[in-house]
């Protein structure tokens, strides 16, 4: 397993397509950090790993603070000794007209999806840069960065950021053997998979509707050592909706 004893740390890691990772990296070998501002998740996200007799932390964090932020890194160092991996997975939306959208709700969308991606990656690189093998990095995105739905003005806004960012910080890292990419997932189902139509997969020219474990996949081969030629990327995991032409009827 190439990730044995790698200490990742994965934001959002509670629920979701950041439950599907952390269950994937520690599958695979890695000692992981659960970082999540929901409890309840974190620590069944912990049991989950636990049951599979792999080593895992749960850290309280709200990466919208930027103290927890800095806290989430020192507590990792302090029980692992060293960072090699982070998925900034955290993201939250509001479904809100733009003329209803107020500005304390667009900077919390903002900082809780963008700046923190940029804080979170600073404050590991600050530890990654003294690892003889550098570090790896992968930010969140979505296919919402390219294409909108009513109403998701703050929402794309973060994912487009977090795309111009994960390039800036690929050049900015680089000269650390860090590596800085982006996914950015179209529709994953982390609810209820079995409830889906067959109309809703079929819209996918794939056949189906994705599911975390496509996402936690390609964190893998992101963070892979092998694959460090890949940087400053973004990699959209879809189905391959972005690429349909749809014409109305």
């Amino acid at each position: 397993m190439k990730f044995e004893n790698q200490v990742v740390v994965i934001t959002g890691a509670g629920n979701g397509i950041g439950r599907g990772i952390a269950l994937e990296y520690a599958n695979q070998g890695a000692k992981v950090v659960v970082a999540d501002i929901d409890e309840t998740g974190g620590h069944q996200v912990i049991s989950e790993i636990k049951k599979m007799n792999r080593d895992a932390t749960y850290i309280k964090t709200d990466v919208s603070k930027p103290d927890e932020i800095v806290e989430l890194m020192t507590q990792t160092i302090n029980t692992y000794g060293t960072i090699d991996i982070l998925i900034n997975n955290t993201g939250i939306s509001r479904w809100k007209s733009l003329f209803e959208l107020d500005v304390e709700e667009w900077d919390t969308i903002l900082n809780t999806n963008l700046r923190s991606v940029f804080l979170c990656s600073r404050e590991a690189a600050k530890y990654m840069k003294n690892n003889a093998s550098g570090g790896s990095i992968v930010n969140m995105a979505s296919t919402r960065a390219f294409m909108s739905e009513k109403n998701s003005e703050a929402y794309a806004a973060s994912k487009g950021g977090i795309i111009a960012l994960t390039h800036a910080l690929a050049i900015s890292l680089g000269e650390y053997n860090i590596t800085v990419n982006s996914i950015s997932p179209g529709w994953i189902e982390v609810v209820d998979y079995n409830s889906l139509r067959d109309e809703d997969h079929k819209q996918h020219p794939s056949g189906k509707v994705g599911q975390p474990d496509d996402i936690a996949r390609a964190c893998l081969f992101l963070t892979n050592p092998e694959n460090n030629f890949i940087t400053g990327e973004n990699m959209i995991i879809d189905g391959g909706m972005t690429r349909k032409m749809i014409y109305e009827e």
